[in-house]
């Protein structure tokens, strides 16, 4: 009897495979509580993701350093991880009354401690996504500082180095101020042992330089081939540990419940938690800015016309400014809870019924008598997405019984990938497609296209995958959703948690009405199908205030 035509997987196929063995092997690796990312332990992880080679990480499966993906996990890990043999992700088990200094990286909001020279721990209180982030930048550190180690060591003793190599020991050991001509001789020397141009060294270690420290970029390199080194010729492994602590809390909305218990406190002592109320998770000036920045700076709304005003407000300069608006918003409804529960999601409060109407351009058209409250949160990470929601959406306990809140709407406006147009477009999704489950959330988007056409910036509509992690994605995967009959048009990690939250809220559990409307746009940070145009190529600058100003001018007035 023949056999079959067996036909071969193409490149999407293989992609989503690697994925899935990502996440099967983080999540063994987490109950195990351990394990060596350059050991057996670590190998699947490797593997998958040198099989799976996400956009992001460039260049990882080449004998070169990939630079631009370094500078992107750089960001989003703590300083000094690089020096460090141990590694331990824990709960927020009370390190900040200690005398450890917390470390925030520049692009992730999570604390981190230096224990001592060989040890680093990692706050973890956003879920399970967190962990899976974390994991996927620290495999492929790991994987780098391996590329370095063989392009340093001469022979498979490793203990003869190339010349370039003892010339950068030199340098970042003795911590040697250097001349513009010594400089330009170390990035030789570096480019030869990343195997990359003059011109790219000479770029990124422009970008790593801070005024503490110029040569952060040397530090780097040295100490991650420094620990592959040790690795290979010490068998001194680097290791990733759970605390125990973390693994009793983690999918249990330990944080989650703590910060929506909070908010309804907060509306509770100020009598507005019986009243009308709209979500909105956004950041936390988009809305604030839209409602109050014009009576706060009456002289310079004159000046800056349409979101002119919200550029000037966005100016890393322009701090006076904003705290003025700080000040008017607080004098006229608005109640900043900032986050103590470990979530590290910030919180505005809004009466509207404080707002002064007669002087804004929102009118009271489906709001009128009923005084809404809006509450707005900054971004969730992931998983976290689901637990602050479901939380947020339970009834508030109290000792005279429960109190269901009167959620009328939950808005939710976000950066995300786009798959067609490029940065500052915006996307309207009708659908929310869970990668790696044949999970998919179609709702009604009060918001539309035509709502957002106008502002000078692309609009597109259609469906939106949440992915497991924007750092594991392929050109060959978001193809595939792209072209195919799902007519994905975005991809971020979010959409499908709230979407779940909201309808077990509304739809099965009764905690709120089952007509609640809900509104979805997003805004593109970047196009992981255009080369050059990853999330590693930089931020959006001052690109992003349309489309943020512009869907925030949408919901509100859809709320008023």
């Amino acid at each position: 009897m023949s056999k079959p035509n067996q036909k071969e997987r193409t490149r999407a196929q293989e992609s989503t495979n690697a994925i899935e063995k990502l996440y099967i092997s983080m999540r063994h690796l987490f109950s195990r509580g351990f394990y060596k990312p350059m050991g057996i332990s670590g190998e699947t992880l490797r593997k998958s993701l040198l099989a799976l080679r996400p956009e992001i990480y460039g260049s990882i499966a080449e004998e070169k350093t990939e630079l631009n993906g370094l500078i992107y996990v750089i960001e989003r890990l703590p300083e000094g991880i690089e020096e460090c043999q141990f590694i331990n992700l824990t709960a927020d088990e009370g390190y900040r009354n200690s005398h450890f200094k917390a470390i925030v990286p520049p692009k992730r909001r999570r604390n981190c401690y230096r224990i001592d020279k060989d040890q680093m721990n990692i706050e973890i209180t956003r879920g399970r996504s967190e962990i899976y982030d974390i994991l996927t930048h620290l495999t492929f550190l790991f994987i780098e500082s391996h590329k370095i180690k063989d392009r340093v060591t001469i022979d498979d003793s490793g203990e003869k180095f190339i010349r370039e190599w003892i010339h950068l020991e030199e340098v970042v050991l003795y911590n040697k101020t250097l001349t513009d001509e010594e400089k330009d001789v170390i990035i030789v020397h570096l480019g030869n042992i990343l195997g990359r141009t003059y011109d790219e060294v000479y770029d990124v270690c422009n970008s790593f330089a801070t005024d503490e420290n110029p040569n952060r970029f040397l530090h780097l390199i040295y100490w991650l081939g420094k620990l592959a080194i040790n690795e290979v010729v010490l068998d001194q492994k680097r290791s990733i540990k759970f605390s125990s602590v973390l693994i009793e809390e983690i999918g249990h909305h330990f944080y989650g419940e703590i910060w929506a218990n909070n908010i309804k406190k907060t509306l509770l002592e100020n009598d507005l938690i019986n009243r009308p109320i709209h979500i909105i998770s956004a950041n936390m000036h988009s809305v604030m800015n839209t409602i109050y920045a014009k009576n706060a700076l009456p002289t310079k709304a004159k000046e800056y016309k349409g979101f002119e005003l919200f550029e000037l407000l966005s100016n890393s300069d322009s701090g006076a400014l904003q705290t003025k608006v700080k000040q008017y918003a607080s004098e006229k409804g608005l109640i900043y809870i900032k986050d103590t529960s470990g979530t590290n999601i910030n919180v505005q409060i809004i009466d509207t019924d404080k707002i002064d109407f007669n002087t804004i351009s929102f009118k009271k058209e489906n709001s009128i008598n009923k005084k809404p409250v809006i509450i707005v949160m900054d971004y969730a990470f992931g998983e976290q997405a689901y637990e602050t929601m479901d939380e947020l959406l339970k009834p508030y306990k109290t000792r005279e019984g429960k109190i269901h809140l009167d959620v009328e709407s939950v808005s939710i406006m976000g950066k995300a990938g786009i798959l067609e147009g490029g940065k500052g477009d915006i996307m309207i999704p009708s659908s929310h497609i869970f990668e790696g489950t044949a999970d998919n959330y179609p709702f009604e988007n009060e918001l539309s296209k035509d709502n957002l056409e106008g502002y000078g910036v692309e609009v597109f509509d259609g469906a939106m995958v949440s992915v497991l992690g924007t750092s594991l994605q392929n050109k060959d995967l978001l193809k595939f959703f792209h072209d195919s009959t799902w007519n994905v048009i975005g991809l971020e990690m979010e959409g499908a948690h709230y979407q779940k939250a909201i309808q077990s809220a509304s739809k099965i559990r009764g905690n709120i009405s089952e007509n609640v409307k809900v509104r979805y746009a997003y805004y593109a940070s970047d196009n992981p199908l255009e080369t050059g145009a990853t999330l590693a190529s930089g931020g959006l600058g001052m690109s992003g205030v349309t489309p943020t100003y512009a869907i925030t001018e949408k919901i509100i007035e859809q709320i008023f």
